[in-house]
């Protein structure tokens, strides 16, 4: 829908306006395209004719709904403009008294003129940590956000506050400073942040000043970086200042002041310390009272003074250093009274008696005749001479003043360096924040240099604002995936350049520097020829003394006079050569290297849009106008490297009127500050912005059953979005959010409006036709009855006559005899049945006793049978005992077993060890074979050589020898022969070795798999017996629980046991009857305990064999010994079966107790043997490898025989060989006839030389023969081996055979021994049983005897309720009973409160024993360990709440048996005689008191911490109610880095009434006194009640009348909570009480005048201020809801003017505790009946 569109009947527009700048009108008719006028209706009824141009229509602007006025972000207007922010920012301001709104990323506040309680230390805790959207704008949301930002991204931050001159500028600045210094405490003790904040009134007092617009003006720019260590916490600060208004010192406008830091040294002139000083009144002083007024309304400069002197001691600033600073001060006073006389034209003179000037030369210890010189004096060095020249009286009081005002500036920088100095602290910085308070864009009537500096800093720092703004909207669109279009925006860079470039302003002020005969009038004129044509500078038309610059915020004229002289800051050089020369050295130092300080300050160079000429004058380097430039640099430079956040401060109006808003001052502001640049911005592309859950919150209303989407409620919006606007330009889907342009949202606001209203009037219209229908219907009703009566008396009247009544009255006589005969009838009636009924009842009640009597005699034979199978079931749990006893003895014969097995196994490793030492010496062995190898085939090789030689030698004798050749033929075939026959040999010996190793290595393979075998088997059986010791232990398990039982069952047993004995007791008259019974049973006990006593000896004999076959004569364990009675021969006398039923309960105690033993052994015992068996398989490994290693020898000898074959195969190839030499044998003997007399002569040579080769092969042969000899050798070796392993096997199998056997006859024997055993069981349980029964018999019968006093009674053991223990024990004590506990096995198996009586009880014993050291070490280490167990678990709820409840109840307990009478008045005699008899524990009560306190206290907090997450989400943001509130838009706020997680958890009333049931639970489990408790729910109700109003003053959206029915519903729901657990009468509804009148606050009428005095009436829990803070801030959710009015709030304060309050604070305190209080509770138990569990370990504990 385009905005044209939008110009409709009834919606209201702005117009201008003079006064009001502008001003509401309503549409009458709707506007259309081509229309020449707007017809408009203004808010004071007269009609209006809006001119426009029909062509092209420039339309005024609309105005926003109501809905959307008043919100906390200008950002979520619909239409953004300057009369919407002008009218959001006074209804805000007037109406709901907030001077903050967020504007985007910038925040505006508005100065209220009137301190308001919203800077408290509450608000800043309530602040903390909380999201910037998530409360009302203010500066501490800003603060919290750059301390966030600074954390989260390891970004340095800045703040920048800006504004005019009165808007809060420094008082902003400070509170900021105040949050980090709060938040973010130092860790050292240097107090860092205090003297942060101290630094504040001193820098004010030296730096602010009074002017027309403010009563505390900054008249300096100050950039504060805080620095933060890793940990976020204050570790120092640095300060920086900016241009300071110099002139101040030495001039003052009408109703201005000089500095505060002179009124207030004035004011103190009385002072001892100043006496030297010989200050006047600031009236007196000539630099003080040129303003006129000396005072300031409110201010006392006397104690602002002690404030200023007290900070300067606080940050280390010594009162020497005061004093100097206070003298220079006194000086620069007196220097302005210095009095200036005319000697002529030229010429001027200083009386040296001026008190003044000798005050001043005195105070700061300078040559007074050289001071009075040089003032009235310049010099003027030339190329030949130095000439002196006079000055004027103007010239010299300029040169006074330029002096007074250079001393000032080194004044200012001496301080603030002092203070730097002060606020570094050692340590590395990790971040810092720094807070810019920097003059705002200033133009007044006179605009001079120091104006044009402000401004020019202005539009630097608006075009990084710019800059930023554009850069975050960028991000923004990006952000959620929206198509970025570039936005036209102003670019103030033509205005920096203007200034600051070449042959700029600056440029040509500091080129005018340079020339001494320079004017500000021929500066002026360069500027009129350089600059006359930007568009940016204009000349006046009517004056030729001032410029007009084209500023981004006005139109500025400034005045050229003064502009060089302020820019030169010239002090003539002899003045500063007389301060140099100063005996005062503090004043000395500030004109020290002026010229090395000033070139060191100029450390960063600008840089302009331009290059700028390089200065070539020392004096232009040095210029007011350079420094400042590079100041400013520096600071921008610091601002690009850091996060901006900024406060732009407005001035509501000049006359600082509390509350009034001037539009005209106000819209002036905003454009300066940049605030409408940034809303323009906004506006050109989308600027309104939904999020999903918050359109569909608004609009589903709207949607139609098509639009519906159930599963995705984006899509919903998304298909009611498009039916709604069919252009698509004028929204766009972002990932998030929708974006809207201008209007849209106020469309979809009147589409809402259209269909409430529309629903409205028809349930208007059924309502009223319901109403008429009902109305109708009663008069139609009433109207027939009317009929009936009328016509009814009527026909009355017309049928009355006589025979009417004679008929009527026979027929009451006729009626009168049928009623009685009727009534006689039903009488008749009524008795036969009621006769019948009880004849059936009586007949009934017969039988129901006969039943009851045969049902009683089926209970008895049922009880016979019970009985029976519980002394069954007795007789079974005594054999499993025994059973147990033998399964223990059984382990231990196993495990004994076990271990001789292990031993053997040792053996069998040893054995394996040498068989593999014997591996490795055959192994050896055979490489010394290969070794002998190597060396034969080297022999055969050099045989062969030698052959091949001799067969050359024998080719040319052959011919000489040829008469010997057939001898040699001969001699040659027997060796072939002889060679061929050893050669078969040596082949067959070696055939057999391989067989022989092949036959070996089988042997081998088949012996190692019978091991492996064996060994499998030896595993197998042991996990059997594992298997078997688990079932058993299963078994005993069961058993165990089958004791805990017959325990049970056995208390239940004595209960009737008691009962039989009083019944025993009525029968005395078979007292006789009963002796001679229990003498029969006596005998009939001695006798069965001599068989039982036979049967164990047979039992403990027969074992004892079976010990000594098993394992030879091992003596076994006494234990059954015990549990018959070595007297048991005794027991005839009363005395003595009482012994002995005593005996047999310890007895039957210590089988319990052996048991318990033996099962742990046998647990121990079987993760034992689990070990053996892991031994076991880890040694069959090893036994495997060793196999594993043998084979590999097998293979490296059967390698070996591989290569001995290979070497006999070289035999044929000497057998080829010879067959060779027979050829060649041929070819000589064809020869031999040729050369027979040559071989004559050598045939002696040849023969010898056949006879070493034959030597040579029958060595060869002999050598094969000894190698295989060493194998035969080796070879029996082995099988030697084999036998070896093969009998070790053997062994294996034989011990294996023997244990299977053992364990065999063990098992046998175990049996056997069971079923005697069994039968011992059943003995010994019918022997208890008749034990019981004599005692009973016996306590009878001493009844009776102490009834006739004829016989002596018996005294039983009487416990005295407390316990004993040993000094050594006391840690052991408080270890296990305070340091070790666990709540939660305490709570399962005990009472909770059993520590604080098992503690108690050992204070009576050392109270019994009169051992004052026992006694106080005892309570001392109490104390101390609950306080270490406090202090260690400090966060654990549970054992908070347990320690709670047994330090009450041992301070109860300390007083219940004090001895006091207040305590002792519910005590019964019992207790009274367990009082401590010796020590009074008065005073250590006290500290048990103050302990519980600190408990209780620790509670509450920890249960505070896990309530706060949730007391806001539950009580105020979830809608228990659903449907009745919808959301708002919430602008730009959540735009920050701030963390908005849409995914987070969600808290309901639910959560904080389930948190309530656990504390509830905990404390009730715990057992904490009931009073107590509801302590603690009061002060968790009150938690949540102050936490949620709290959180509701500082959120406008929350006041609401919709939010009010959902605060009252959750109340409700935490009231029904208490009903539930009966915890009404803890009051602590009360503490809701405020939190309940705020909700009905929120929904009551706000409109009349009876209205307010209710609320006045009704609000008692709600002080004044918490009353008009709800009223100003109630937000309407829809039209049909109104606001607030102004006059209405100003009625509810008129009414509660009479109120008597206490308190006028803004917050509650949430952290106020209600006063806690132990009442005494005695207690009944009673100390002798308490026993001490074993779960404790508390075993050297005795009750005495």
């Amino acid at each position: 829908m385009s905005l044209l569109e939008l110009y409709t009947k009834y919606n209201r527009v702005w117009i201008p306006n003079g006064e009001e700048i502008w001003k509401s009108a309503e549409i009458r008719v709707d506007f259309r395209l081509g229309d020449s006028v707007l017809e408009l209706l203004l808010e004071d009824g007269t009609e209006l004719h809006y001119a426009v141009d029909s062509s092209s229509p420039q339309l005024p602007p609309l105005r926003n709904p109501d809905i959307l006025v008043g919100e906390n972000d200008l950002t979520a207007l619909s239409y953004l403009h300057e009369p919407a922010v002008l009218h959001n920012l006074k209804v805000r301001f007037v109406e709901s008294k907030i001077i903050y709104t967020y504007c985007g990323i910038i925040l505006v506040a508005v100065n209220p003129y009137k301190q308001l309680p919203i800077y408290g230390d509450a608000i800043i805790h309530a602040y903390s940590g909380k999201n910037m959207g998530d409360m009302d704008p203010h500066i501490f949301a800003v603060a919290e956000e750059a301390y966030k930002q600074m954390a989260r991204n390891h970004k340095n931050q800045s703040i920048i506050v800006s504004g005019e001159s009165g808007a809060g500028k420094t008082v902003s600045a400070r509170f900021a400073m105040r949050y980090f210094a709060v938040v973010s405490k130092s860790g050292n003790n240097t107090r860092v942040e205090d003297k942060v904040l101290a630094s504040n009134p001193i820098t004010e007092a030296i730096g602010n000043a009074k002017t027309t617009r403010n009563d505390n003006s900054s008249r300096f720019g100050k950039y504060t970086k805080i620095g933060f260590d890793r940990r976020y916490r204050i570790i120092g600060a640095n300060m920086r200042t900016y241009l300071l208004e110099k002139s101040r010192v030495v001039f003052q406008a009408d109703n201005e002041r000089n500095y505060h830091i002179f009124y207030q040294l004035c004011s103190c002139a009385e002072l001892p310390e100043f006496k030297k000083l010989r200050l006047l009144s600031a009236d007196e002083f000539q630099y003080t009272c040129m303003g006129g007024d000396i005072s300031i309304e409110g201010v006392d400069d006397k104690k602002d003074m002690e404030e200023t002197r007290q900070t300067f001691t606080l940050l280390g600033l010594k009162e020497d250093f005061q004093l100097d600073v206070f003298k220079v001060l006194a000086a620069i006073l007196h220097l302005g009274n210095v009095e200036v006389k005319s000697s002529g034209d030229d010429r001027s003179s200083i009386p040296p008696s001026d008190p003044h000037l000798s005050v001043f030369c005195e105070l700061l210890e300078l040559n007074a005749v050289d001071l009075v010189r040089w003032l009235c004096h310049r010099r003027i060095v030339l190329a030949a001479e130095t000439v002196v020249k006079p000055l004027p009286k103007k010239r010299v009081i300029n040169a006074r003043d330029a002096l007074a005002k250079q001393i000032y500036a080194h004044l200012f920088d001496c301080v603030i360096n002092r203070i730097n100095t002060s606020l570094k602290v050692p340590g590395k910085q990790h971040g810092f924040i720094g807070v810019l308070d920097i003059y705002g864009f200033e133009t007044f009537d006179i605009n001079s240099f120091e104006q044009f500096c402000i401004n020019y800093a202005n539009e630097k720092l608006q075009q990084q604002f710019n800059l930023h703004v554009f850069k975050l909207e960028q991000e923004e669109y990006m952000k959620e995936d929206i198509p970025w279009t570039l936005i036209d925006f102003y670019d103030n860079q033509p205005v920096i350049d203007l200034i600051e470039a070449k042959m700029g302003i600056f440029d040509l002020l500091d080129e005018e520097c340079l020339f001494p005969q320079g004017t500000d009038q021929s500066w002026l004129q360069k500027l009129y020829n350089y600059l006359k044509h930007s568009p940016l500078f204009e000349k006046p038309k009517l004056r030729n003394e001032a410029f007009i610059i084209q500023h981004f915020a006005d139109k500025v004229e400034y005045q050229c006079n003064g502009f060089l002289e302020k820019n030169r800051d010239a002090l003539y050089e002899e003045l500063v050569d007389i301060m140099r020369d100063s005996k005062f050295p503090f004043l000395a130092t500030f004109f020290q290297d002026t010229d090395q300080a000033i070139a060191n300050n100029k450390g960063v160079e600008v840089r302009p849009a331009r290059p700028a000429v390089k200065p070539t004058n020392k004096q232009l380097r040095t210029s007011v106008g350079d420094k400042f430039r590079s100041s400013l640099s520096l600071l921008m430079e610091t601002l690009n490297a850091t996060t901006p956040h900024y406060v732009r401060c407005i001035k509501p109006n000049d006359e600082k009127l509390p509350f009034e808003y001037d539009s005209g001052r106000v819209v002036q502001q905003l454009r300066a500050c940049g605030v409408l640049e940034t809303i323009r911005i906004s506006a050109q592309s989308y600027p309104s912005r939904w999020t999903y859950i918050e359109f569909y919150s608004r609009y589903s209303i709207l949607r139609s059953h098509q639009d519906t989407d159930l599963g995705d409620k984006k899509q919903t919006c998304i298909n009611v979005l498009q039916r709604l606007i069919q252009d698509s330009n004028q929204y766009k889907f972002g990932r998030t959010k929708i974006f809207f342009r201008a209007g849209q949202v106020a469309y979809l606001e009147k589409l809402r409006l259209d269909h409430l209203r529309g629903s409205c009037i028809m349930i208007q219209k059924y309502v009223r036709g319901w109403i008429q229908r009902q109305r109708y219907l009663r008069w139609r009703g009433a109207a027939v009855i009317l009929q009936q009566y009328l016509r009814g008396k009527r026909k009355i009247r017309k049928s009355v006559s006589a025979v009417t009544l004679k008929q009527g009255w026979a027929a009451m006589v006729i009626q009168r005899y049928w009623r009685g005969f009727r009534v006689r009838q039903v009488f008749y009636l009524v008795r036969l049945a009621t006769v019948t009924i009880q004849a059936f009842t009586r007949g009934w009640l017969a039988r129901r006793r006969y039943k009851k009597m045969l049902q009683d005699h089926k209970a008895q034979v049922l009880q016979k049978y019970a009985r029976a199978w519980l002394a069954r079931r007795r007789f079974q749990t005594m054999r499993r005992l025994v059973q147990n006893v033998q399964l223990s003895y059984r382990v231990q014969q196993l495990r004994k077993k076990v271990e001789e097995q292990n031993k053997e196994n040792h053996g069998l490793v040893e054995r394996l060890t040498s068989l593999a030492n014997t591996h490795s010496q055959t192994v050896n062995r055979l490489q010394s074979l290969e070794v002998q190898l190597e060396k034969s085939t080297n022999q055969k090789a050099s045989l062969e050589a030698r052959e091949k030689k001799a067969k050359e030698d024998a080719s040319r004798a052959l011919a000489e020898v040829q008469v010997q050749i057939e001898t040699l033929m001969l001699e040659k075939q027997k060796l072939e022969k002889a060679y061929e026959i050893s050669t078969k040999e040596a082949k067959e010996k070696f055939d057999q070795i391989k067989r022989n190793l092949l036959e070996d290595k089988e042997n081998e393979a088949r012996l190692r798999k019978i091991a492996e075998n064996g060994i499998e088997l030896l595993r197998q059986d042991h996990e059997k017996e594992v298997e078997t010791l688990k079932e058993e232990m299963r078994r005993l398990r069961e058993e165990k629980a089958g004791l805990e039982r017959k325990v049970e069952e056995g208390v239940q047993v004595n209960v009737d046991l008691q009962e039989q004995v009083v019944q025993l007791s009525k029968h005395v008259k078979v007292i006789p009857e009963l002796r001679r019974e229990l003498n029969s049973v006596q005998n009939q006990r001695n006798s069965m305990d001599r068989k039982i006593k036979e049967q164990a000896e047979q039992a403990r004999a027969k074992m004892n064999e079976f010990t000594r076959q098993l394992l030879g004569e091992m003596v076994e364990e006494e234990t059954l010994q015990e549990l018959t009675p070595s007297d048991s021969e005794k027991i005839y006398e009363i005395e003595d079966l009482i012994t002995a039923f005593d005996s047999l309960q310890k007895a039957t105690r210590i089988l319990e107790n052996h048991k318990r033993e033996q099962k742990e052994n046998y647990e121990t015992q079987v993760e034992g043997l689990k070990l053996k068996v892991d031994h076991l398989q880890n040694e069959n490994t090893k036994l495997q490898n060793l196999f594993q290693e043998k084979s590999d020898i097998n293979d490296s000898i059967r390698q070996e025989v591989s290569r001995l074959s290979s070497e006999n195969l070289m035999i044929p190839e000497l057998k080829l060989q010879v067959s060779e030499l027979q050829r060649q044998k041929q070819d000589l003997e064809t020869q031999v006839e040729m050369k027979s007399k040559d071989l004559e002569d050598k045939t002696q040579e040849i023969s010898i030389v056949l006879q070493k080769k034959i030597q040579d092969e029958s060595s060869k042969c002999s050598i094969l023969e000894e190698k295989a000899e060493k194998l035969e050798v080796s070879k029996g070796l082995l099988e030697d081996r084999i036998e070896e392993l093969e009998e070790e096997n053997d062994h294996l199998k034989r011990l294996h055979q023997m244990e299977s056997e053992a364990k065999t006859r063990l098992r046998y024997e175990t049996a056997r021994l069971t079923a005697k055993h069994m039968d011992f069981e059943e003995q010994l349980d019918q022997k208890d049983r008749l034990i019981k029964k004599l005692r009973s018999q016996i306590k009878s019968l001493e009844l009776l005897q102490k009834a006739k006093q004829t016989s002596f009674s018996i005294i039983p053991k009487e416990y005295l309720g407390m316990l004993e223990y040993k000094r050594e024990h006391e840690a052991k004590l408080i270890q296990n009973i305070i340091l070790d506990l666990k709540p939660k096995g305490v709570v399962v198996n005990m009472m909770p409160t059993l520590p604080a009586y098992i503690l108690f009880m050992c204070v009576r014993h050392a109270d019994y024993l009169n051992d004052d050291s026992k006694l106080k070490s005892l309570m001392n280490s109490i104390i101390s360990g609950v306080k270490k167990v406090i202090m260690t678990y400090n966060k654990d709820l549970d054992l908070l709440s347990f320690w709670l409840s047994n330090t009450y109840q041992l301070l109860n307990c300390l007083k219940q048996y004090s001895g006091e009478e207040e305590f002792m008045k519910n005590n019964t005699p019992r207790q009274m005689k367990n009082c401590l008899q010796n020590f009074d524990l008065s005073e250590h009560r006290q500290i048990i008191s103050d302990l519980a306190i600190h408990i209780y206290h620790q509670f509450i907090s920890v249960m505070e911490r896990a309530l706060t997450p949730i007391i806001v989400p539950g009580m105020l943001e979830h809608e228990s109610l659903q449907g009745i509130s919808s959301m708002k838009p919430t602008g730009l706020r959540k735009r920050s880095n701030s963390v908005y997680e849409e995914d987070s958890e969600s808290y309901t009333i639910s959560s904080i009434l389930q948190q309530l049931s656990h504390f509830h639970s905990t404390m009730t489990q715990h057992g904490v006194e009931q009073g107590l408790s509801k302590q603690v729910i009061k002060q968790a109700f009150f938690i949540i009640g102050a936490a949620t109003l709290n959180n509701m003053m500082l959120r406008k959206d929350m006041c609401s009348c919709r939010k009010g029915m959902q605060i009252r519903c959750n109340i409700s729901y935490l009231e029904e909570w208490l009903k539930e657990n009966d915890l009404l009468n803890t009051n602590a509804m009360d503490t809701l009480q405020p939190l309940s009148q705020a909700a009905w606050l929120l929904q009551v009428n706000k409109s009349t005048d009876e209205d307010a005095r209710e609320i006045s009436e009704k609000c008692t829990e709600l002080n004044s201020v918490q009353i008009v803070k709800i009223l100003n801030s109630y937000t309407p959710i829809d039209d049909f809801e109104k606001r607030v009015t102004p006059t209405f709030v100003k009625k509810v304060q008129s009414f509660l003017q009479d109120r008597l309050e206490g308190s006028a604070q803004l917050m509650v305190d949430a952290d106020y505790r209600f006063q806690v209080t132990f009442p005494f509770c005695p207690s009944s138990q009673a100390l002798e009946l308490l026993q001490v569990p074993l779960s404790l370990h508390l075993g050297f504990l005795t009750r005495i």
